[in-house]
């Protein structure tokens, strides 16, 4: 699945102080930002065709592991979509 311009803005989802979701605009989970060490991580997560979690998968594979020390969703859209606006 590619991202479309339908699936803008992402957003984040708090799950808890050292985690959040981010999704579609439409709910469609893409992954988490964790915070690690400080800094907050992008852990791409996807869920296969029968409804499993898979780590690293999805449409942002690429950006796995993709930094920044921010929770601003439009910061993090940015960083994970540079180069690839739908």
């Amino acid at each position: 699945m590619a991202l479309e311009a339908s699936d803008l803005p992402l957003k984040l989802r708090p799950i808890n102080d050292g985690a959040q979701f981010i999704t579609t605009a439409k709910g469609v989970v893409m992954g988490q930002i964790k915070r690690i060490n400080g800094t907050w991580k992008f852990k791409a997560l996807w869920r296969d065709e029968v409804g499993d979690w898979v780590p690293g998968g999805g449409p942002l594979t690429d950006r796995h592991n993709a930094m920044l020390d921010s929770t601003n969703a439009q910061e993090w859209q940015a960083r994970l979509l540079a180069d690839n606006q739908p």
